[in-house]
This record gives C-alpha cells, structure tokens and sequence, in this order.
C-alpha cells in the first residue's frame, strides 16, 4: 500500500518537536521535502488520520512533548534574519506604513495623504472637501481601494497595527505563502475600506486595523478546519480582539479620547476574513484528506 500524505507545511516551520512526539510514541512516519515544502507522510489511510488527530491537539497545546520527554533544541526558533527573509511581503507593507507615516508626519502633513485616501479632498482652511467616489473611480484610481491601510494617525496608532500586522502577517505568509497574504490583505483592505465609506460617509479614515480582523477571522476558521500550530493563538486573543470590537462599536472607546474609531472597517474586515478562512481551511482540510 503507497504511502499517504498526512501534513504539508512551509519549511520555516519548526516540526522537531511534533516529530519528536512520533518517535516517543513509536507512531511510523517519514517526512520529505517537496516543491519548498517539509511532507509528512505514514503508511496508510488509518494511521494518516490517528496522526492527525494528535496534530490536532498538539496545535492546541493538548500534547506536551517535554512530558514525552522530547524537548526541541534551543535554537529552533528562526532567528530574526530567518523570520525577515521568509516574510517579505509582511516586512513590505509594514514598511510602506512606516514610509507614509513619515512623509505625513503620522497624519498632521495632509498633502501627501490626498494621494491615498479613499477619497480625494482639499483642505480650505479648516474643512475638508471630499471628491465623489464615483469620479475617483470614473478616473481609474483604484488604488485607492487599498491605499488608506498605509496611513495611519498617531504613533500609537501605527505601533499596535504594526505589532498586530507582523503577528498574524507572518503567520499567514508562512503557512499559505506570500501571495496569499498579499491576495488577502488587498481584498481584506478593499472590502473594509467600502464598507467603512458605506457606514460613516465620506470622511478621512486610514489604518491596518480592517485588514488586520480580517487576518484575525481568516486564521481563526482555518484553524477550527485545518488545524496547523501555525495558527494556534491563545483564546485569549480571540476574546480581547472581540472584546475590543464589541467596546468601539458602543462608542465607548471614543468618549475615552480614542478619537473615532473605524467601525465599518472592523466589522467588514472580521466577516470577509471568517469567510476566507472557512474556505481556506476546508480547501486544506479536504486536501490533506
């Protein structure tokens, strides 16, 4: 009988311990290296699934290898120059956000931003005139579509997004690829930017924060489909990531000082990307299968 693919994962993933926890337990397997990928495989369809109900509960940090009496070498973790080479277009964006900060002094230069927004506006004296969306498009300014998750208001502002981005960006770019997280941070952009234009009217918004609920939904469902240690996060992410929603949508945040909170950007973000992980997963779940 040929042998059956149990897991396909990125080679920057760190599988020592996992396949520790085989041997320990004496399970048979082999792992290959396939088209930029590490393949583990075992003999056959029964012993493929037994593998990967233990894959499961080793993502969800049910399976302790040190109490196997495995522990993985203290240098499995990529180093810093590793992580930055296998995340190019997380490092990328992240890059451009810092780029834009700049010239627009975190928002206090207005000049440069018309350029990115989602509509185009002059400043006369203290008001803003938007231009109409429809003409903006008419001209073929698509970009700005996707344009506004560069700008960003504040330092604190571009540092939790940027934090935020390099957690889950990574994690995506590592276990799908980096088409895959520029595909989706596009359309995770473009959908929470409309929606976002759809719920307040024109206004000057900007921000990772709709790409990244997106990020958030699209690993939390592929997670619950294909589990992969990858996209394993603590619950209490989830529910402080949620929490954190629930608190700017009663308006909360804002009479704190917060300023104002891009609601529709959060909501649509968090939908579209539940959407993509729900298919993602099954596609992978259906694929290791």
């Amino acid at each position: 009988m040929s042998a059956v693919v149990v897991l396909r994962l990125p080679l920057v993933v760190d599988l020592s311990a996992f396949i520790g926890v085989l041997r320990r337990l004496r399970v048979p397997h082999r792992v290959s290296e396939e088209g930029g990928e590490q393949v583990l495989w075992a003999r056959n369809e029964r012993e493929a699934e037994d593998i990967r109900h233990l894959y499961e509960r080793y993502a969800q940090g049910e399976v302790d290898s040190a109490a196997l009496g495995f522990e993985p070498p203290a240098h499995s973790r990529p180093g810093w120059q590793q992580q930055l080479k296998a995340s190019p277009v997380t490092t990328g964006i992240l890059l451009l956000c810092l780029v834009v900060g700049a010239l627009s002094l975190l928002g206090e230069h207005l000049e440069p931003l018309h350029w990115l927004t989602f509509l185009d506006f002059r400043v006369q004296g203290d008001l803003a005139y938007f231009r109409p969306w429809a003409s903006s498009m008419a001209a073929g300014q698509v970009w700005r579509l996707v344009t506004p998750m560069f700008i960003h208001f504040g330092i604190l502002h571009l540092a939790m997004n940027s934090l935020w981005f390099w957690e889950l960006g990574r994690r995506i770019e590592w276990r799908q690829g980096s088409w895959a997280l520029l595909g989706l941070s596009l359309g995770f952009s473009a959908v929470s930017n409309v929606i976002q234009y759809l719920w307040s009217g024109p206004s000057l918004f900007g921000g990772l924060s709709g790409v990244l609920y997106g990020l958030l939904g699209h690993i939390w469902l592929y997670q619950w489909r294909a589990p992969t240690p990858l996209y394993h996060m603590p619950r209490g992410v989830l529910v402080m990531m949620l929490a954190w929603l629930g608190l700017c949508l009663s308006g909360f945040v804002s009479l704190l000082g917060f300023g104002e909170i891009a609601n529709g950007a959060h909501v649509g973000g968090l939908l579209v990307g539940c959407a993509t992980g729900l298919l993602g997963g099954t596609l992978a779940r259906r694929k290791l299968g």
